[in-house]
């Protein structure tokens, strides 16, 4: 295929039409074989926008037997026979926005509307489990085969309404009553596949289904959705090479700019990283460096659910927690850890063996953004844009010039300004104390710095502030309030918040900063270097 046809299958989620009309296919054939053979009932979450629905249309054309939409990949080496099997593919996304249970039983049974006219539809068959059973049992029938079962985005119906309990339970139980039929006629089925973005307990929802097996956390699927680096560098590589021709650079240096903003995820203790592949794949199309995946939504779910939990989203960046943190039902939570890691906001960074405890951290510079866009209102009361403009770029620019003092400058006057936006009064009286309160402001506004800041970086002795990554020079600040610089610059020096830079060649300039909380600004400064 010559570079300028390729086609980049951005919105498509059809297995067939990406096969049949040309575009780009990342070959994932063998994995979806390994899935088929796994077991009858599989589990599977997964970040939104990362190809689950791409996977399920691969598993659909699969079961059918569509023999020649695979030819030529990898899955051709593993499957003989090609047997086609009667599949029920079922998506949830068409539920999203109910917001009764009863609106919720009448959009299932619409939605299986079309595999009624296919199989057909008795006159009892009132209740979304009990059209699904008969359209199992008839389409066993009708075939002489045993059915696939493939449902996609099974949470969508009760994720907006995780806050509403009452709404929650009732919806909770229409679900229960429409998967009844998947163990109840475990008989009639080949393989029953169900995905999604979060966890609801077997007890809760899949009541029945008690052989179900979760390999979210599975090393063999870990890279089913998403491109490794490996895929990047063979069959995505041209596609980087062009990209880089756009931004004038080397297809070496256009391809860290990707690995910076879009790879970093893990989705098992020790499996390879992947990459977004909505994020990816936008880039690719429009070449340009945007935000694609924050873009197309910050769940509100999530956002509620942070503030139901009062979340400190100062801890994010680094967290050290059991696998029964994270992986746990969605009903069971008792803070949004699990919500922020099956979302994807939070990902696996590293795996100790010896104490069983996974690293969590924000996957990459594209979260990053998305997640400090959509906090910065809800906690701050700011605007993201005008603190952007307003302040973030000021500062950059100041310190691209080596000017510390006039960033500082900066800092202070537009610190000094914001308690008289109106959001930011009213979040700042809702906050328990002052001091929390402008640690979160502090730590979203310089997230927005992104490219080159690390907010609360982990060393022996605790966590600095931030890190600032210049190319001559490394600041490493702490920000102290209501006390003093002298003091905050002591504590870099006492607990070596410095050391880990010492050895990189650049510069390394230490600043104590104290906020007075009674002029909500800036009002000293210290700057240390060794000469």
């Amino acid at each position: 295929m010559e570079l300028m046809t390729r086609r980049y299958p951005v919105g498509i989620q059809t297995f067939e039409r990406i096969i049949k009309e040309g575009y780009i296919y990342v070959d994932k054939t063998d994995l979806v074989w390994e899935l088929a053979h796994y077991a009858t009932f599989i589990f599977m979450s997964r970040p939104r926008r990362f190809g689950k629905s791409l996977l399920t249309s691969t598993l659909d054309s699969y079961f059918k037997g569509d023999r020649e939409l695979f030819e030529g990949l990898k899955i051709m080496q593993l499957e003989k026979e090609w047997t086609q099997y009667p599949v029920l593919h079922l998506d949830l996304s068409i539920t999203k926005g109910q917001d009764s249970a009863e609106s919720l039983r009448e959009t299932l049974i619409w939605m299986m509307k079309p595999l009624a006219e296919i199989y057909g539809r008795e006159d009892d068959e009132n209740t979304p489990g009990k059209l699904l059973t008969g359209l199992i049992h008839r389409a066993k029938a009708k075939t002489g085969r045993q059915v696939a079962v493939i449902i996609d985005e099974y949470d969508a119906p009760l994720l907006d309404v995780l806050h509403d309990q009452a709404t929650l339970d009732a919806m909770r139980k229409v679900m229960q009553e429409f998967y009844v039929p998947l163990k109840a006629n475990e008989a009639y089925l080949k393989f029953c596949f169900i995905t999604g973005i979060t966890k609801f307990s077997q007890l809760s929802i899949f009541s029945t289904i008690n052989n179900l097996a979760n390999v979210s956390l599975e090393e063999t699927f870990s890279t089913i959705c998403g491109f490794t680096e490996e895929e990047l560098c063979t069959t995505l590589w041209p596609d980087v090479e062009r990209l880089a021709k756009v931004f004038k650079i080397t297809p070496e240096e256009m391809h860290d700019k990707l690995k910076q903003r879009y790879d970093g995820y893990h989705f098992a203790a020790g499996a390879p990283e992947v990459y977004n592949p909505f994020s990816l794949l936008n880039c690719f199309l429009h070449r340009r460096l945007n935000n694609y995946w924050f873009a197309s939504g910050t769940p509100t779910f999530l956002i509620r659910q942070m503030q139901h939990f009062h979340t400190d989203i100062t801890s994010l960046d680094s967290l050290d927690v059991p696998e029964s943190a994270f992986d746990q039902p969605t009903e069971n939570m008792k803070d949004a850890l699990p919500l922020l890691y099956q979302s994807g906001y939070l990902t696996i960074k590293d795996y100790d063996p010896d104490t069983e405890a996974y690293e969590l951290s924000i996957p990459n510079q594209e979260v990053r953004v998305g997640y400090v866009y959509g906090l910065l209102p809800t906690y701050t009361g700011l605007d993201s844009g005008d603190v952007q403009l307003g302040f973030a770029a000021k500062f950059w620019k100041a310190l691209k010039q080596g000017d510390i003092d006039l960033a500082m400058q900066h800092m202070q006057a537009y610190l000094a300004g914001i308690p008289y936006v109106e959001g930011f009064k009213e979040k700042l009286a809702e906050a328990k104390t002052k001091e929390g309160f402008y640690e979160y402001t502090f730590y979203l506004i310089f997230s927005m710095l992104n490219v080159y800041v690390r907010t609360q970086v982990k060393v022996a002795a605790g966590r600095t502030d931030m890190v600032i990554f210049m190319p001559d020079t490394i600041y490493v600040m702490e920000l102290k309030v209501g006390d003093t610089a002298q003091h905050a610059l002591d504590q870099i020096n006492n607990r070596g918040y410095a050391k880990p830079y010492l050895t990189d060649g650049r510069r390394v300039v230490r600043v104590g900063v104290r906020f007075d909380a009674e002029k909500h600004t800036v009002d000293e400064w210290l700057v240390e270097e060794d000469k």
